[in-house]
């Protein structure tokens, strides 16, 4: 029943049992949510960075009116900064839910931070972003996640936009993130144009990929040269973004040759069992980016002739690589792989790091592609231990 009121939600489908979900203003007012200081970071205040080493940027809603303090799913009135740390779960009336331990801070404060956890680093920062049907614990325990699982040398940063974290509210969500593109392409040209910033690994996932890409394009046409250069390693897990506008765009803007020229590659994780993409597709009609799914049928019936996977993939591009995960898909969806199959992580790992090439990716007919397969020797490794998890939670 939960995939079919998901595919039936996302195809506006009517589906018994089923119901699309709607948001409202809510019974309080948004300024009494902020009222309370605490929404108010001063300067100069401390932030115990040991205690809460990650880092995070949002334009959800906060709520300060009880402790702790929570980000909400409604919008916020302004770009908010922070640190926190890897939530944990708690006991809240009779149910465990996850808390992640947070501070606000001052911006100028939280980019001197920023700063001098970069110069630690040779310069390097990681982005995440995270996709749709998120809460802001669920998307902190994420990020948690890839800091563990890559051993990134570097601050972590997650950017937090107001996600319903609901299963029925894609279209909301949708509507949000269209709705932060401008905050999250400033914040990414402020981070770009910092001059300490040698380079930016962006990793997205979901939803997140159509706040990214038109993020990075406005960055490279309002930046110089130098100042986007370091915009250089591109992870796209599961990107629900339609796969002809990408190919259409991509050359010409993201990866063109002056960029590629300048060591930009954009990595793209697939999945043929990507339900959640497969609802997309019906909803939008087209193919999603992140699913290897044949929307031509002369083009599904040839591959077929020739004896190779009923699989059609993005257009090569110079600096475009394409991870095929189908074979190794995990949870009920198969939409968070690079999070949740050993096989997946080992790789996002390599990329994170900077890596170009690993010899357990299987080659296809296709240069630019690529496909992972179990391993014969291990063919069920411990995902949980190999990706890092530490909580439950909802699967992707």
């Amino acid at each position: 029943m939960r995939t079919k009121c998901l595919l039936a939600a996302l195809a506006i489908v009517p589906l018994s049992g089923c119901s699309i979900a709607a948001v409202d203003y809510g019974k309080v007012r948004h300024a009494a949510y902020v009222a309370d200081p605490r929404c108010t970071a001063q300067p100069g205040a401390v932030v115990d960075g040991a205690a809460l080493p990650l880092f995070f940027a949002t334009s959800r809603l906060p709520d300060c009116r009880t402790d702790p303090i929570s980000l909400l799913r409604h919008r916020g009135d302004r770009i908010r900064y922070g640190r926190f740390a890897a939530p944990h779960e708690t006991t809240v009336a009779g149910k465990k839910k996850l808390r992640t331990p947070m501070a606000f801070q001052d911006s100028a404060d939280w980019w001197s931070a920023l700063q001098a956890e970069t110069d630690k680093r040779q310069g390097r920062v990681l982005l995440y972003i995270h996709g749709y049907r998120e809460t802001f614990e669920k998307t902190s325990n994420d990020a948690a996640q890839i800091a563990r699982m890559t051993g990134f040398a570097g601050p972590v940063i997650e950017y937090s936009w107001p996600s319903q974290g609901d299963l029925l509210s894609y279209a909301v969500d949708e509507t949000n993130m269209y709705h932060d593109v401008r905050n999250f392409r400033d914040f990414l040209k402020t981070l770009a144009e910092r001059p300490w910033v040698k380079e930016i690994v962006i990793v997205s996932h979901s939803l997140g990929a159509r706040l990214v890409i038109p993020a990075i394009s406005y960055v490279d046409r309002t930046s110089s040269s130098a100042n986007s250069s370091n915009i250089s390693n591109v992870i796209l897990a599961s990107p629900d973004i339609d796969r002809e506008t990408f190919e259409r765009d991509i050359e010409e803007e993201v990866l063109s040759a002056h960029r590629v020229a300048r060591d930009r590659r954009i990595t793209v994780y697939v999945s043929h069992a990507d339900k959640a993409l497969a609802a997309s597709r019906a909803l939008h009609g087209y193919p999603r980016l992140g699913s290897p799914y044949c929307f031509n049928p002369f083009e599904a019936a040839d591959l077929k002739a020739k004896g190779l996977p009923v699989r059609c993939y993005a257009t090569a591009v110079p600096g475009l690589t394409v991870i095929d995960t189908t074979d190794v898909s995990r949870s009920a969806t198969g939409h968070g792989n690079f999070l949740r199959s050993a096989v997946a992580c080992r790789d996002f790992i390599d990329v994170a790091q900077g890596k170009r090439t690993r010899p357990e990716r299987t080659a296809t007919h296709l240069a630019h592609v690529f496909r992972l397969l179990p391993d014969p020797a291990n063919p069920k490794p411990d995902d949980n231990l190999i990706c890092s998890r530490t909580l439950g939670g909802e699967e992707d």
